[in-house]
């Protein structure tokens, strides 16, 4: 029970400090940010398929389920980002 209080702990620590930090970043750091973020919620996904798959007991199976899911929105996300971003720089098609 008291790891579980620490973890609580933890993870509520982390969640206030990782508001803060991207609150802090300028916009115009945040679609760069964005690429390096892909990858580690990639790395992310990989862990919570571990866990959501390491019969550890149902409220790991259920808080892994819950990590593949944020992390794939992140992932999915962070390239809708980059791609719109990058779209701004096409050169347009000359009109005539």
């Amino acid at each position: 029970m008291e790891a579980l209080i620490v973890s609580v702990i933890i993870f509520t620590l982390a969640t206030f400090l990782g508001v803060e930090l991207i609150n802090r970043v300028p916009t115009t750091l945040h679609t760069p940010l964005m690429s390096g973020a892909n990858a580690i919620s990639g790395i992310t996904i990989a862990g919570a398929l571990i866990v959501a798959g390491g019969e550890h007991g149902w409220i790991s199976t259920v808080l892994g389920f819950l990590a593949v899911v944020f992390a794939m929105v992140n992932v999915v996300g962070g390239y809708a980002v980059t791609d719109r971003m990058l779209q701004m720089f096409k050169r347009k098609p000359e009109q005539k």
